[in-house]
C-alpha cells in the first residue's frame, strides 16, 4: 500500500501495542478473536488508536466527520433537540463527542434560541479527544464528562459515528456452516486463522443475518455483538426514564441490504491520514478500524430490551427535515465568500452521492414524538 510513513515515535507506539497483542495471543493458545484484536488496536490503555495521544479528526487526523464539515450539522441537530427537550427534560447526553465540535454547535444554537440545557453529559473513551473537548467547551459550565453510562436518562442522546467503531467478530461461510476468523501470528505477522465458531457466535449469526444459509461458500462478514450489547445498555437506560430519544448517526445498511454478494468480503475498513484501505493489521494503534453498521440488528437489540424504534432515515432526509436549508439561508447568498463554502458543505452532508444516503439515523426512545417534518422521511419499514 502507498500510505504515508509514520513518525519514529508513532512507530514505537505501534510496536509496543503489537507486542502487547502478541503476548495476549501467546497467552490464549496462539489465537484471539478479531473482536479482541480490534478492541486492543482501538482501546488498549495508552496505546490504542482512541486511547493514545495522536490526533484523530480534521485535516491533521485520519478522517473527517459531519460536525467537522460544517456548523450546519450541529445547528440542525439542535432544532430536533429543542423539540425533544420540550417534551422531556433539558438534558443532553453524547457518546463519543470527537473534538467537541458537535456539542459546541448544538449548545451555541440552543442558547441563541433561548433553549436552556441544564446538563450536557459526554461519555468519551479517548483521553486525547476528551482533552480537546474540555478545551473547546470550557465556556459551557453545564458540560460534564462521565466514565460510565447513566442508570437512567430523560432528554436527548446523540451518537455520531459511534457504532462503527465497536469491535466486531468476523465469520466465514463454509460448506458445513460458519467458522470464525481469529487472529494469530505467522512468519512474524498478524494473520487470520479459521476456527470453529462457538454457540454464542452462531446464535448471533442466526439472529443477525437473514437467510444466512443461502449465502455462498467463502462469504465473509461481521457479527456485531458488541454494538448490540451497547444498544441493550442504551435501551435499559432509556427504559428507566420517562421521555427521551436517542439519535445514532452512522454509515451502514438494513440487514436486507447489508448481506449482498458484492459485500462478500465484509465491510471492514481502515482510515489512516485520510487514506482508506482494508488491512486492519497495518500499524495497529495508528489507524482507525471500522465496520458498517447493521441497523436492523441495532433496532432489534433495542426492541429486545424494551425500547421503541421511533425512526430510521437516511441522513439527507433527517437534516432536510430538521431545517438545515433554513439554517443555510441565514447566510446571505449574495455574500459569495461566506455562502458558497457553507452551501458546498451542506451539499456534502445531504447529497445521495456523498454522505446523504450512505449515512443513516436510527432513533430509539420512549414517550416523545419526532417533528412531523422528520417523520415524513421515515424508512422504518425498510429495517
Amino acid at each position: 500500500m502507498s500510505l504515508p510513513e509514520p513518525s519514529s515515535d508513532a512507530l514505537a507506539a505501534s510496536h509496543a501495542l503489537q507486542n502487547l497483542i502478541a503476548a495476549e495471543i501467546a497467552d490464549n493458545a496462539g489465537a484471539i478473536s478479531f473482536a479482541r484484536f480490534m478492541e486492543l488496536a482501538l482501546y488498549a490503555p495508552g496505546l490504542g488508536y482512541y486511547s493514545g495521544g495522536s490526533a484523530k479528526l480534521g485535516k491533521d487526523g485520519d478522517f473527517t466527520t459531519a460536525p467537522e464539515l460544517s456548523p450546519l450539522f450541529g445547528g440542525a441537530l439542535a432544532q430536533v433537540a429543542a423539540a425533544i427537550i420540550a417534551q422531556s427534560a433539558p438534558r443532553i447526553l453524547e457518546f463519543g463527542a470527537g473534538t467537541g465540535k458537535l456539542a459546541f454547535d448544538i449548545l451555541r444554537e440552543l442558547a441563541a434560541a433561548g433553549v436552556v440545557v441544564e446538563r450536557y453529559a459526554i461519555v468519551e473513551l479517548s483521553g486525547e479527544l476528551r482533552a480537546r473537548q474540555q478545551e473547546r467547551l470550557r465556556d459551557f459550565p453545564q458540560v460534564e464528562w462521565l466514565d460510565a453510562v447513566p442508570a437512567s436518562f430523560d432528554g436527548v442522546v446523540f451518537g455520531n459515528e459511534v457504532l462503527d467503531a465497536m469491535p466486531v467478530h468476523l465469520v466465514s461461510k463454509h460448506p458445513d456452516g460458519w467458522r470464525e476468523l481469529q487472529v494469530t501470528i505467522a512468519d512474524g505477522r498478524f494473520q487470520y486463522l479459521e476456527a470453529p465458531a462457538d454457540a454464542a457466535l452462531l446464535a448471533q449469526v442466526d439472529r443477525q443475518i437473514p437467510e444466512h444459509a443461502l449465502l455462498p461458500v467463502g462469504y465473509v462478514t461481521e457479527v456485531h455483538g458488541v454494538a448490540c450489547a451497547f444498544m441493550a445498555t442504551l435501551a435499559r437506560m432509556l427504559g428507566r426514564g420517562q421521555a427521551n430519544a436517542a439519535f445514532l448517526f452512522d454509515y451502514g445498511f438494513p440487514a436486507h441490504e447489508y448481506y449482498f454478494d458484492q459485500r462478500a468480503a465484509g465491510t471492514l475498513m481502515c482510515h489512516y491520514r485520510h487514506h482508506a484501505h482494508a488491512d486492519p493489521f497495518y500499524y495497529p494503534g495508528l489507524q482507525d478500524i471500522t465496520a458498517h453498521v447493521d441497523f436492523t440488528a441495532m433496532a432489534l437489540a433495542a426492541q429486545d430490551h424494551g425500547i421503541e424504534v421511533l425512526g430510521y432515515l437516511n441522513q439527507s432526509g433527517f437534516l432536510l427535515g430538521a431545517g438545515i436549508g433554513d439554517l443555510l439561508l441565514r447566510t446571505d447568498p449574495a455574500d459569495a465568500a461566506a455562502y458558497l463554502p457553507r452551501a458546498r458543505a451542506m451539499q456534502k452532508l445531504v447529497s445521495p452521492a456523498e454522505m446523504g444516503e450512505l449515512f443513516k439515523v436510527l432513533v430509539v426512545g420512549k414517550g416523545v414524538e419526532l417533528p412531523q417534518a422528520i417523520v415524513m422521511h421515515d424508512r422504518t419499514h425498510r429495517l
